[in-house]
C-alpha cells in the first residue's frame, strides 16, 4: 500500500489544508437544522420544499469510529446540500445491526422500532410542509427502511422521497471498484480523514475477504470470533488522494438526486 506519508510534504501540506478549510466551511456555512432555529425554518419553508434526512448507525468499524456511517451520511448531506441552500436534518445515529452485538459499543435497534421512528420523523418533517425529501443512507443493515418508505409515500400523496445508499450508487461504487475492487465493511473504502481516529495505528497487510454468505449464518459472537477485528476484507487504509475523488463523486451524485427533477 502506499501511504500518504510518502507523497511529496508539498502535495501533502495541500492536502491537510483541503481538509481543513472543508472542516471549516462545513461548520460555519451548511445548512444543517442544528444550526438553525423554528422562524429560520418556517422562512426556507415560503420558498422551498426539500430537505435531507442522513440515516447512520452506530457499530463497530475495525479501528475507525463507532460512528462511521453516522459520520459519512451526515457530512455527504451537508456538502451535497449546502451549495443548493437546502436544510439537512440530524443524523439519525443508530440503526439496524444486530450481528455486531457481541463488539462492545455497537447499538442495535429492532426492525419494528427502527420502522416506527423513521416513520415518526418522516410524519413530522412533511407535517411542516417539506414536499420532496432525500434520505442519505450510510448503513447496509438500514436498506429494509427503504421498503416501508415506500409505503409511507403510499400513504402520503404529494409527498416525494428518494431513498440514497450513498456508498453502493452507481457512480461511486464504479469509482471504488476502479480504485481497489476488494473493498468492504471496515476497510479502507471506509477509511476517510473523518472516520479515523487520532493515535491508532492500522494494519498495514490487505485482509482476506470473509465468506459473507457464512458470516450471514452466524450469531453475533461467531461473527466477532469469525472477523476479529471487524473488517470484513481488503486493506485497512489507502491514500487520501484516492478517498477525496471517492468522496466528491459521492457528494456530486447525491446533489444531483436533490437538483433532478421530482417527478
Amino acid at each position: 500500500m502506499t501511504k500518504t506519508t510518502e507523497l511529496p510534504t508539498s502535495l501533502r501540506y495541500i492536502m491537510r489544508m483541503c481538509v481543513n478549510l472543508r472542516n471549516l466551511w462545513i461548520t460555519f456555512w451548511s445548512m444543517r437544522i442544528s444550526e438553525m432555529n423554528w422562524m429560520m425554518v418556517e422562512e426556507y419553508l415560503r420558498r422551498d420544499d426539500r430537505a435531507v434526512l442522513p440515516l447512520g448507525c452506530t457499530e463497530q468499524h475495525a479501528y475507525l469510529s463507532l460512528s462511521t456511517d453516522s459520520i459519512l451520511a451526515e457530512r455527504l448531506a451537508v456538502e451535497a446540500a449546502d451549495p443548493l441552500g437546502v436544510p439537512v436534518f440530524p443524523v439519525m445515529p443508530y440503526g439496524i445491526t444486530p450481528y455486531f452485538r457481541a463488539f462492545p459499543g455497537t447499538i442495535t435497534l429492532r426492525v419494528k422500532t427502527y420502522m416506527s421512528v423513521v416513520g415518526d420523523i418522516l410524519d413530522a418533517i412533511a407535517e411542516h410542509g417539506f414536499k420532496r425529501i432525500v434520505v442519505v443512507n450510510g448503513h447496509g443493515g438500514n436498506t429494509p427502511v427503504q421498503g416501508f418508505v415506500g409505503e409511507w409515500i403510499a400513504n402520503h400523496p404529494g409527498i416525494r422521497i428518494k431513498f440514497h445508499n450513498w456508498w453502493s450508487a452507481p457512480k461511486v461504487w464504479a469509482q471504488v471498484q476502479a480504485i481497489d475492487a476488494v473493498a468492504s465493511h471496515a476497510s479502507w473504502m471506509e477509511n476517510f480523514p473523518w472516520t479515523r481516529l487520532a493515535k491508532v495505528n492500522v494494519p498495514s497487510h490487505q485482509k482476506p475477504m470473509s465468506d459473507l454468505d457464512k458470516l450471514r449464518r452466524l450469531d453475533p459472537k461467531s461473527v466477532r470470533e469469525h472477523l476479529n477485528d471487524g473488517n470484513y476484507g481488503g486493506l485497512y487504509q489507502r491514500d487520501d488522494e484516492e478517498m477525496i475523488k471517492i468522496w466528491q463523486t459521492g457528494v456530486e451524485e447525491t446533489r444531483a438526486l436533490l437538483k433532478e427533477q421530482w417527478d
